[in-house]
């Protein structure tokens, strides 16, 4: 899943494809890249971010998504957490809800039964519990649960453990460490940790030079079990994917 962040101020690369024809323009170098899906969030979600109203958050994304539906046969994602923008953006040719509010909004579970697309469940919820892990597979089991009371399908569902959401740095390496545990949950598991804080502070590096570290989370994400891998840095990471399923198939 390669990032399209159309928004000024994410926190790793905010501004640089703000403007529509950028963003395509990116797009379709995600791509040529070995880009499966292409997300795109018009709203950041970096640490202190200023929220946008969904009228600012559509003038943002509906232009790019028409733009990559027209262009490229290649499933498109809306990075989202308000039901309004991910059902405009359904409408302009999104396959894909990634909601990173961990179900915040109960009208979305309706929204993903009517339209039968893909749902991203992002975990988004501090805890303190000392058996962390299982808080985490718990919350989990908690809200697929209204997904499947509202009508969702098992199919349409794909867990991601939220890393650097209401989360400290040891939790989020417990997480890494436990990947395997989410994907017991017998959903897909999309992991995000692309260029994030945990590899920051791991390596002491800033937002521009956690490539490796970004490749070391998928690594984890791959023999844990992880379906997919969300990152700004697409060439690199599918050539590492590729070689490690040649290993693995050795």
């Amino acid at each position: 899943m390669g990032i399209l962040n159309v928004t000024p101020d994410s926190f790793s690369d905010g501004g640089k494809y703000a403007d529509a024809d950028a963003a395509l323009q990116h797009a379709g170098e995600l791509i040529a890249e070995g880009a499966d899906v292409i997300d795109v969030g018009g709203e950041s979600t970096r640490p202190g971010f200023e929220a946008v109203d969904a009228e600012e958050e559509l003038e943002r994304i509906l232009p790019v998504i028409t733009g990559i539906r027209q262009k490229y046969p290649v499933p498109i994602s809306v990075d989202t957490r308000k039901t309004e923008v991910a059902a405009a953006a359904l409408d302009a040719g999104a396959d894909i809800i990634n909601d990173i509010s961990f179900l915040e909004e109960s009208a979305m579970a309706k929204l993903v039964a009517e339209r039968q697309c893909g749902y991203v469940l992002m975990h988004n919820r501090k805890t303190e519990d000392e058996d962390f892990i299982g808080k985490v597979c718990r919350d989990f089991e908690e809200k697929t649960a209204v997904l499947l009371a509202a009508g969702v399908n098992r199919e349409q569902i794909m867990l991601d453990p939220g890393i650097g959401f209401n989360k400290t740095y040891e939790q989020n390496l417990e997480l890494l460490q436990n990947l395997d545990a989410i994907v017991r949950l017998g959903y897909p598991v999309l992991l995000g940790c692309s260029r994030k804080s945990v590899i920051g502070l791991a390596l002491n590096v800033p937002e521009n030079e956690r490539l490796e570290g970004t490749l070391a989370t998928t690594a984890a994400a791959h023999y844990a079990g992880c379906r997919m891998v969300r990152v700004h840095d697409v060439r690199e990471n599918a050539r590492f994917l590729q070689m490690l399923e040649a290993l693995h198939r050795g």
